[in-house]
């Protein structure tokens, strides 16, 4: 999906934060869709702990389990990846959340799968592997995190 449709039918600012993994492709995303949003005086700000140190394991998991595979079926595959970098990743979520005001909104642009593994590091739950340009709505509620499909 191109970026600047995403941002023109999709986004509902405004977003207290605009957050990247500090990959280039995350980021050049993420000006676009500040644009979009009538954001552009709010700062870009990297949360590389969103990014994996193994995304050469990463991609093995994903092969050896099959195209279109969610984290389930990479689990049975490597189990201690998915387990460790979901803990990992979610807590450099946890850390973005904590960081917004009360009732304010980020958006955050990474990867797959290891924006999958983050949201299930921080809601405990599997989401299905995110197309290009789609997304899931994380909602805190007294610590608890709900996830909602954007698509």
């Amino acid at each position: 999906m191109d970026a600047e449709v995403i941002g023109h039918d999709r986004l509902n600012p405004p977003y207290a934060a605009f957050v990247s993994t500090g990959a280039a492709r995350a980021t050049e995303m993420l000006e676009i869709l500040r644009h979009a949003a009538g954001q552009d005086e709010t700062p870009i700000t990297q949360a590389t702990g969103l990014r994996s140190s193994v995304e050469d394991r990463w991609r093995d998991a994903a092969r050896a389990a099959g195209k279109g595979a969610d984290l389930d079926a990479m689990r049975a595959v490597d189990p201690d990846l998915v387990d460790r970098e979901s803990w990992l990743l979610g807590s450099t979520l946890r850390q973005v959340v904590q960081g917004l005001p009360e009732g304010g909104r980020a958006l955050v642009v990474g990867h797959s799968p290891t924006n999958e593994a983050a949201v299930l590091g921080l809601a405990g739950r599997v989401v299905s592997p995110l197309g290009k340009g789609e997304g899931v709505l994380l909602i805190e509620d007294g610590g608890a995190y709900r996830v909602e499909s954007l698509g």
